[in-house]
């Protein structure tokens, strides 16, 4: 405990650092398990005739090697005989602590590998995944990757269980964000085309603006089309809005997804509360449903009745 306690205290002193140094030590685990794997039984027999190749061709030709020469003639042996013998124990030595010497990543405790890989972004997350089986298995540990949620999202899904895993899930959220972020860069744009292929061309989409109006079409038939003309209306104003969007919170289930956020046209105002619904179909994300709102001030909120 004090060993975990103490590493904790140490990562969280220098995070930049430290991530670049989990990379590094990592990959170094990594390679020295590749050398520390298994071989056949045939391996000592192999390994010996490889090592007393090598031993023979690497032998230095220079004046070093006459005195343990004449020190083996001096004692009434062979030279190359002797050679040859000290470099077979040394290969038998190595090939025995390769066949039973265990990887120093599977000695560490548990938690202090997914303490430290909680320290990793996802894009070095998913790299450490693809050195070797020991990293892809450590990396796609579902307490790292829900971590990993908790730290670029949000904590208020903690009792979530994800059908698939916390790895699926966090691909399929980021994912989602993406999405909403693209919402907004249309805005920014002003793109009448890019917001019209944004939406789902259904009869029951919605839109709210903070105007408070709902725009859905009195037949169903045409809401899609009062949907994209209030877009229409909307970027008629001089020029593009580039909201502040703060707090973003996302709930993404198989084929639906909703996103809660903040925005501010100026940060020094009142901001907007905003909700957008998606549904998935064919393998990409449409909005069906966005509703934006002012906040309520401070001094607001005793005067509303609530029904």
């Amino acid at each position: 405990m004090e060993i975990a306690y103490s590493l904790s205290i140490a990562l969280q002193s220098h995070q930049p650092l430290i991530v670049t140094i989990i990379i590094t030590l990592l990959s170094l685990l990594a390679v020295r398990s590749f050398f520390k794997r298994p071989h056949k039984s045939n391996a000592t027999g192999t390994a010996t005739s490889s090592g007393k190749q090598q031993a023979r061709e690497a032998r230095p030709a220079s004046s070093c090697s006459h005195t343990s020469d004449s020190v083996v003639l001096l004692n009434g042996g062979s030279a190359g005989l002797a050679e040859e013998d000290m470099v077979m124990a040394d290969v038998s030595k190595v090939v025995s602590e390769i066949q039973s010497g265990a990887s120093m990543m599977e000695q560490l405790v548990p938690e202090i590998t997914t303490h430290a890989l909680s320290y990793l972004d996802y894009p070095s997350l998913c790299r450490l995944s693809m050195t070797n089986s020991l990293m892809r298995k450590a990396a796609n540990d579902d307490n790292a990757w829900k971590a990993l949620y908790h730290k670029d999202f949000t904590l208020e899904q903690d009792t979530v269980t994800p059908v698939n895993g916390w790895k699926a899930y966090y691909a399929a959220t980021r994912a989602i964000m993406n999405v909403n972020t693209e919402f907004f860069n249309i805005i920014k744009d002003r793109s009448l085309s890019a917001m019209s292929l944004f939406w789902l061309n259904v009869d029951y989409v919605k839109c709210a603006h903070a105007s408070g109006v709902l725009f859905s079409g009195f037949v169903s038939h045409c809401r899609y089309n009062a949907v994209i003309q209030s877009w229409q209306h909307a970027f008629n104003w001089e020029q593009g809005v580039d909201f502040q969007v703060r707090d973003v919170r996302a709930r993404v289930l198989t084929d639906v997804a909703w996103v809660t956020m903040k925005t501010y046209v100026d940060m020094n105002n009142g901001a907007f509360n905003m909700t957008n619904v998606f549904e998935s179909h064919k393998g990409r994300w449409y909005l069906v449903h966005h509703h934006s709102s002012g906040m309520l001030a401070t001094g607001d909120i005793g005067q509303q009745i609530v029904h």
